[in-house]
C-alpha cells in the first residue's frame, strides 16, 4: 500500500498538449459567433437611443407649437437645417447629432443620425409621417 502511494505522489498527471488545443479550437468557435452578435446588439442600442432622442425632441417641439397655436413655423428660433433651439432642446444622447430638417405652418420633420452608426443611417420623425421614427425619408420633410 505504502508503494502504491509513493508511486501516486511522483506520477505526473496532466493533460495532452492535443486535449488542449482542442479546448482552445472550442473557446475560438463560440468567441466567433458570441462576438458579432454583442456588436449587433449594440448597434440596436446606439439605435433605440436615436429613436427616443427624435420623439422626446418632437414632443418638444409639439409643446413650442402650443404658444404659436399650433403654428411649427412660428416657433421661437426653429429653421430647417439647424439644430432645436437650445430653449426646445431635451437630453440628447451624446453620439446624436439632432437637425430640424423642414418646418411648416401645419407639420415639422427632425433628422438625426448617431456617429456610432453608418454615416448612412439617419433617421426621419415627421408630424405628417405617423409620428413614430423612421429610416426612410417621409414625404413632408424637404
Amino acid at each position: 500500500m505504502a508503494t502504491r502511494l509513493q508511486k501516486m505522489r511522483t506520477q505526473q498527471d496532466g493533460f495532452t498538449l492535443i486535449e488542449l488545443l482542442v479546448v482552445m479550437i472550442i473557446i475560438g468557435i463560440l468567441a466567433a459567433i458570441a462576438i458579432p452578435t454583442f456588436l449587433n446588439q449594440r448597434q440596436n442600442g446606439y439605435r433605440a437611443a436615436l429613436k427616443s432622442d427624435l420623439k422626446n425632441s418632437a414632443t418638444s417641439v409639439e409643446s413650442a407649437a402650443v404658444d404659436t397655436n399650433g403654428n411649427y413655423a412660428n416657433i421661437a428660433s426653429i429653421t430647417a437645417g439647424a439644430a432645436l433651439p437650445a430653449p426646445l432642446n431635451v437630453g440628447i444622447s451624446p453620439d446624436v447629432t439632432l437637425t430640424v430638417n423642414s418646418v411648416a405652418a401645419n407639420d415639422f420633420c427632425l433628422s438625426a443620425v448617431n456617429a456610432n452608426l453608418p454615416n448612412t443611417e439617419i433617421w426621419y420623425y415627421s408630424k405628417s409621417g405617423g409620428g413614430n421614427p423612421t429610416s426612410t425619408k417621409p414625404a413632408g420633410c424637404a
